[in-house]
């Protein structure tokens, strides 16, 4: 990933009304659900490491975990509870390890804010689980996952949440303005990722970075596994095989709306419309699973699929009005707050309320209909 991305793509940072930790309902939905495959990762790297080491008469001293593309928000603090609940578990049959648990973003993220929630988080663990239980030490590390972030053989346990649809690429234009888009892509005229008005060559390359991006992500966990490691990834993917489909990109599609209406209007010009992509790829199952296997360093163990709506909740019933006006500002502020970085480097900051303000009313709308 270059210097620009590092740059220009972050969550919206503290824990004001427009932050991430204040609308990320949707990823702590994904965590929830994926916490009996955390837990069952977590006691088969115990009981696995445990055993060996009895087997030799040593201790094991410390066990290893990474938490890749973390942002901002108290989620992050969700996988370290799950991680020292199921740990306090399986305590009372064997001497436990200490901990040490790495938090990685890229540079610009708000590890700030990320840190202060930790404070508040450890002094309640001192006092829910007591002076028997072993120390938990947490540290940051900034930095883009598309890359080698750790000694060889030196981690035991990776996890990454709704960070591995962003892809590295990004390109500088002649007219020195950030656009997001995967190198070879001709005209997406009009939208702001893959649509089904994209031409067949803008969808080729968004898989072909994907593929490329997710191939150096095994490789470098690869080697910085220990031998029988584990991870446990979710990514935001698509249950259909064609990449157009509306699950994966009518919130684009509607966000691309919202911009095309300033373009008639004169409040944005369309060649910057035109120039700019989102750097993400929601991949299908088999995707993964054939890239994987390409690599050839990891088995898929338990390979599964769940839903969340973009207002991080369950259910796809209709409501009153009411609730179709909450639904919308949720999703309008959950998009915008993983967004608003790019789009501001890209159209200036000058246009976001009104453009969030435009996507919420077109929500608003298709919820009704």
């Amino acid at each position: 990933m270059d210097q620009a991305t590092h740059q220009h793509l972050y969550m919206n940072e503290g824990i004001a009304e427009i932050s991430y930790s204040s609308n990320s309902s949707v990823q702590k939905k994904a965590i929830h659900k994926t916490k009996p495959v955390i837990e069952g990762a977590i006691l088969d790297i115990l009981s696995k490491f445990s055993s060996t080491i009895s087997a030799t008469n040593q201790k094991m001293q410390s066990i290893c975990v990474a938490d890749l593309g973390c942002s901002s928000g108290p989620n992050a603090l969700l996988v370290i509870s799950y991680l020292l609940d199921t740990i306090n578990k399986y305590r009372e049959s064997t001497v436990m390890p200490e901990i040490l648990v790495f938090l990685n973003d890229l540079p610009e993220n708000d590890f700030n804010t990320l840190f202060k929630y930790f404070k508040s988080f450890g002094d309640e663990l001192r006092i829910t689980k007591g002076d028997g239980f072993r120390p938990c030490f947490v540290a940051g590390m900034p930095g883009t996952f598309y890359g080698r972030l750790f000694p060889s053989n030196s981690v035991h346990f990776v996890h990454s949440s709704y960070s591995l649809h962003w892809l590295s690429q990004v390109t500088i234009n002649k007219f020195n303005i950030i656009t997001q888009v995967p190198t070879g892509n001709e005209s997406n005229k009009g939208n702001l990722y893959i649509a089904k008005s994209s031409p067949p060559s803008v969808i080729e390359a968004y898989l072909k970075q994907f593929k490329k991006d997710f191939l150096i992500f095994l490789k470098c966990r690869s080697e910085e596994l220990i031998k029988g490691g584990r991870m446990v990834l979710t990514l935001m993917c698509r249950r259909s095989p064609d990449p157009t489909s509306k699950e994966c990109c009518s919130i684009w599609g509607l966000l691309s709306m919202a911009l095309n209406d300033m373009v008639l209007e004169g409040v944005v010009e369309e060649e910057k419309l035109d120039m700019f992509n989102f750097p993400l790829y929601f991949p299908s199952l088999e995707e993964v699973k054939t890239i994987t296997q390409s690599e050839g360093s990891f088995r898929i163990d338990k390979p599964e699929t769940f839903h969340v709506n973009w207002d991080g909740s369950d259910s796809s019933e209709g409501g009153s009005m009411t609730d179709t006006l909450r639904r919308s500002y949720l999703i309008a502020n959950s998009i915008r707050v993983v967004s608003e970085s790019l789009l501001t480097s890209h159209f200036g900051e000058e246009i976001i309320n009104e453009l969030f303000g435009r996507f919420r009313d077109i929500v608003a709308g298709y919820i009704v209909n």
